[in-house]
């Protein structure tokens, strides 16, 4: 069992959360509490969301059986517009963690790179089963940290060797495209049509705050592997639910994203049931539902961000926090 000198509470800020959670930890984590959800060992996931007139706040949380059992739960607010309008991140938010048998206050951690960071890590654990293993031309429909984050995730665990970046601010598109094919050693190239690079890509990633469906049924060829990212919120929606209906759909959680979720929009669309869906991604962690089938397949990830991959990310960060001495104990409760 993970154990400290005092009761005291970590607080650990953002540069020390970047420093402490690299990205293959992460995936190695956010792929075992997958597993560990699919095997009803897990607490939770539950979700709570509130909105305002410019974003909203959600409190996810969670609980694991890891080197001791943890609990999180994460306070994000999203405000699409801070970039432009305010100069702030996107996401801001807290992440406290605890231990679920006495309820100490282990850490209370900045959730930006967690959310960043384990998001992507999901993507990668599903493309492993839901991508063609010869995928090697990937979209990435967003450029912003998350779209970055998704590309360096799916290059740990795909061939890729050429990306095609949209966004609606080319500047931002053509930035993406110098740092991280330099960064990765691929070819990464802006391009203006989602339509035309999806045609030609073998997997798709979307990841924007899009509130309409932006990747239609006749933009994706067989054997393409979808990651839908931006969804996280019943008004949020980047595809069409012919889409869904057309391919094999992989969730999260299935009664998140039939709530917030791509999914949502297919079953309120008449187009999709819960029974259609393949399954949770822990369960095909777990070998109890299958990945891809045949190589004709389109298979999509409804990923909607579970407090599942956030617990496991932060008890990353909290043990080698603790084993590095990093961080900041103060005594809440005195």
């Amino acid at each position: 069992m993970i154990g400290r000198a005092s009761a005291a509470t970590l607080i650990l800020a953002r540069r020390e959360v970047a420093a402490l959670l690299s990205l293959d930890e992460c995936i190695a984590a956010v792929e075992q509490a997958f597993r560990l959800h699919s095997e009803g060992r897990a607490l939770g996931p539950g979700v709570l969301g509130l909105h305002v007139a410019e974003g909203g706040f959600h409190i996810k949380a969670a609980g694991l059986p890891l080197a001791r059992n943890y609990f999180a739960a994460k306070l994000n607010a999203n405000f699409s517009g801070n970039p432009a309008r305010h100069g702030l991140p996107t996401i801001q938010g807290v992440v406290v963690l605890a231990d679920a048998d006495t309820g100490e206050m282990l850490a209370v951690m900045d959730s930006i790179e967690i959310t960043v960071l384990r998001t992507g890590a999901a993507t990668a654990v599903a493309a492993r089963r839901l991508a063609r293993p010869d995928s090697a031309v990937l979209t990435v429909a967003g450029c912003g940290n998350q779209g970055r984050v998704q590309l360096r995730a799916l290059t740990r665990v795909l061939p890729i060797r050429t990306v095609h970046a949209v966004d609606q601010d080319g500047d931002r598109a053509a930035r993406f495209a110098e740092e991280l094919g330099a960064e990765l050693a691929v070819e990464v190239r802006a391009a203006a049509s989602l339509g035309a690079a999806a045609r030609a890509s073998d997997v798709i990633v979307t990841c924007t705050p899009s509130r309409r469906a932006m990747l239609m049924r006749a933009d994706v060829r067989p054997g393409t592997f979808i990651a839908a990212v931006g969804a996280d919120r019943e008004d949020k929606q980047e595809l069409e639910p012919a889409l869904l209906a057309r391919g094999t759909v992989v969730t999260d959680v299935l009664e998140q994203c039939a709530t917030i979720g791509e999914l949502h929009h297919a079953l309120a669309a008449g187009v999709m049931t819960r029974g259609e869906v393949r399954g949770d991604l822990g369960d095909v962690v777990a070998g109890k539902r299958p990945g891809r089938t045949t190589p004709e397949e389109i298979t999509i990830f409804d990923s909607t961000g579970s407090a599942l991959q956030d617990v496991a990310a932060a008890a990353v960060v909290y043990e080698r926090a603790v084993a590095s001495g990093r961080g900041l104990p103060v005594p809440l409760g005195a």
